[in-house]
């Protein structure tokens, strides 16, 4: 069967849909797909264990295109403070967002949530085609169009294919996209945790020779556990008992909420550093994890999926309201040229954090708690770090750029 489109995406999480949300104005006929529906939300549930980071310029995108205000307000932590020392003398770093006159640095909030709060914006667009379950089975480009082929035998015309599916990227793989990075031999264990202190609307980080441990404030009154380990001691911790797990990690965190006193059950996720040769081919482009992958020890993989997806929606409004092709070279570089470089400083940027942060050499401890300390009493470069984490720096689309509708 034979379905003919504008625009394909191939991806239906939080960047993939925002995405889509931020395009339903814009007169483009949309398939989004994905091997699996997007997740239901089920009251009776615990949180999810995967939460994300995001930055006031997240919230700002989510906002425009209709999302935010869906999900509920008892389900979203604004921090408004952040913690960062090393486990290895006294340096620390802390942040406020009275420093730059902000309400809050950022906001912790679930996957599922995300996800539910686009998808309400989306399952009535009128322009929008969603196809679930389905699976990329090969990709063909002729000078006009795409043509993605699905297992099953179904295939899909259009002008445009976005790949917003992941790290593992099928649709990458079936284009030939190139990919430099490696494993860092690490996962993240994460867990949702009661603890003795309160967390008073802060995100803590204590870096540990085997690598960040960061405790994100939730709005229920526990934290999120974001620990970095290599595989063999993740595993390790996994496997201790809830008593045995919740010392460990209270001995981790230098105790700076007291005892732990419960856990969630616990989960781990493989930790990559991946960028592609090139974001944009000719009838082709990549956003979110499918173009680049990083350390997640300062939260910013989320936010600058989302910053993809709203220049890219910017890039094709303009596009399509000039009549130009949207799959044209010439049109997709104005996005590459916005998001690499900057996608490509904060993964080198991070990449050098974990190197020198995660390590037990005296002489480099001794230098980057000098570092820390430094950078925390010279306000003016402590300012500019919290504005480039919070996305104020960031070119944002024009507004009339990301109002997705549900009509």
């Amino acid at each position: 069967m034979k379905q003919e489109f504008d625009l394909i995406i191939v991806g239906a999480g939080v960047v993939g849909a925002a995405l889509a949300a931020a395009l339903c104005d814009s007169g483009l006929r949309i398939a989004i797909l994905d091997a699996r529906e997007p997740p239901r939300l089920d009251p009776k549930a615990d949180w999810d264990l995967r939460v994300f980071a995001l930055s006031p310029a997240s919230r700002q995108l989510l906002d425009a295109v209709g999302a935010w205000k869906s999900i509920p307000a008892g389900r979203v932590c604004a921090y408004t403070a952040m913690q960062v020392w090393d486990a290895m003398g006294r340096g620390r770093i802390q942040f406020d967002c009275a420093e730059v006159g902000a309400e809050a640095l950022g906001y912790i909030v679930e996957n599922r949530q995300l996800q539910h709060a686009l998808w309400q914006r989306l399952e009535h667009a009128r322009t929008l085609t969603a196809i679930f379950p389905a699976r990329p089975e090969a990709v063909h480009f002729d000078a006009q169009h795409v043509v993605l082929s699905l297992e099953g035998g179904s295939q899909l015309h259009a002008r445009l294919l976005v790949a917003a599916d992941g790290a593992d990227s099928a649709v990458r793989k079936l284009a030939g996209i190139e990919t430099t990075g490696a494993s860092y031999r690490q996962q993240a264990v994460v867990a949702h945790l009661f603890t003795e202190k309160p967390h008073r609307n802060t995100a803590r980080q204590r870096f540990l020779p085997s690598g960040p441990l960061a405790l994100l404030p939730l709005a229920d009154g526990r934290v999120s556990l974001v620990w970095s380990l290599d595989d063999a001691r993740a595993e390790e911790v996994r496997a201790l008992d809830d008593a045995q797990f919740c010392a460990a990690v209270a001995e981790g965190s230098g105790h700076v909420l007291g005892h732990v006193t419960g856990t969630t059950k616990r989960a781990a996720f493989p930790l990559q550093r991946l960028r592609v040769r090139a974001y944009v081919r000719p009838h082709l482009a990549l956003i979110g994890d499918a173009a680049h992958a990083l350390h997640p020890l300062a939260g910013q993989g989320m936010n600058l999926g989302l910053l993809d997806a709203a220049t890219l929606s910017g890039v094709l409004h303009a596009a399509a309201a000039h009549e130009r092709d949207i799959g044209d070279l010439a049109v997709l570089r104005r996005y590459e040229r916005e998001r690499r470089g900057a996608n490509l400083a904060m993964i080198m940027a991070l990449d050098g954090f974990k190197r020198v942060f995660s390590n037990d050499i005296r002489p480099v401890a001794l230098l980057r708690n000098a570092g820390l300390s430094a950078v925390n009493r010279f306000t003016p470069l402590k300012s500019a770090f919290m504005r480039h984490a919070m996305g104020l720096n960031a070119r944002l689309p024009a507004p009339t750029h990301m109002q997705g509708r549900s009509d």
